[in-house]
């Protein structure tokens, strides 16, 4: 098989991943949407957390929050729990890596806030860890998973949304959280400052 043909393998992959994203997940999306929009507008923040590309892509929706996605509009309060260095590495070095989200949401969470879980496999013990704190804390939970969503399925409690990208292999999953991660950041839009100009 030559180079071309894996990068057209690649791409007819993630559009038939694409797909089946779109006719299993545009409802809880839309329900995550209703959420988050409900958050913010009552001056709640959403925290995100996730580990490698998943952090990176908590850091990138909690940009578009508070920076803006294709609108001008007013900064929405959103924060990686990625970020800080010296909390995550503090964490890390005197407790374990299990804590380094969930004594975040401990100290910074709020009933009313939103959590959204990212973890491709739905196992990572450090988000599962930031679940349990934010049930305990009267917090929602927006999971982004794969893989049947793992361990953290069975956390979810039942003002809780699931989306579940129904793939098991790790960069197809990821390219569709992308996408609806920017569905959030749309829909958000779109609820709280209605049509863009």
């Amino acid at each position: 098989m030559s180079i071309e043909q894996r990068i057209r393998g690649q791409f007819q992959a993630s559009i038939a991943t694409k797909q089946a994203a779109e006719a299993a997940m545009v409802g809880p999306i839309a329900r995550a949407v209703d959420l988050m929009a409900a958050c913010l507008r009552a001056d709640g923040k959403i925290m995100a957390c996730g580990n490698g590309g998943s952090a990176g892509d908590s850091q990138h929706f909690a940009a578009e929050l508070i920076n803006r996605f294709e609108r001008e509009r007013p900064p929405l309060s959103a924060i990686a729990l990625s970020t800080d260095t010296s909390t995550l590495t503090s964490i890390a070095n005197d407790y374990r890596y299990e804590d380094v989200f969930s004594k975040q949401v401990h100290a910074l969470g709020r009933k009313g806030d939103v959590l959204l879980a990212i973890s491709t496999s739905g196992n990572s013990p450090n988000v599962i860890e930031a679940i349990k704190v934010a049930h305990h804390k009267g917090i929602a939970v927006v999971a982004l998973t794969g893989k049947q969503g793992g361990r953290m399925a069975a956390l979810l409690a039942p003002g809780d949304v699931h989306l579940c990208v129904p793939a098991d292999k790790t960069a197809r999953i990821q390219e569709v959280h992308l996408l609806a991660l920017h569905c959030l950041c749309d829909g958000i839009d779109q609820l709280l400052f209605g049509d863009a100009p």
